[in-house]
């Protein structure tokens, strides 16, 4: 039986576990460089008016293997269908981020993401 020890091994600074390899036999991480951070964690990866953009899912997804995350419910409340999945989505996320606790706004007066979140799902 693998010994647990031989696969969290560290890897060295700048650079991330990415799978495992094997190596004089046995099981390894592969470390691989870190060049850049994921685009869900970047402004790339944001959308201006709130959430993520498409970028920001798929670095997400990639990062996060088995992730099932979605885009935004943009359509507007009464065009979506009462009990849809779609419907019920909205109404989960609106519920879960609208009592979040934190400012809608910033010192200097700008809707925090928070706000903008709240805003492109229509709460």
């Amino acid at each position: 039986m693998k010994s647990f020890k031989q696969f969290t091994e560290a890897c060295w600074t700048g650079y991330k576990a990415k799978g495992l390899k094997r190596k004089s036999g046995r099981l390894v991480p592969n470390c691989v460089p870190v060049t850049e951070t994921a685009a869900w964690t970047r402004k790339a990866g944001k959308n201006p008016e709130g959430g993520l953009n498409a970028r920001g899912v798929a670095s997400y997804r990639a990062e996060n293997p088995g992730s099932k995350l979605k885009m935004a419910v943009t359509t507007p409340p009464s065009k979506l269908k009462a009990g849809s999945k779609s419907a019920n989505r909205r109404k989960s996320f609106c519920a879960r981020m609208g009592g979040m606790r934190g400012p809608m706004k910033d010192e200097s007066g700008k809707p925090t993401r928070k706000a903008l979140a709240l805003r492109k799902w229509n709460c």
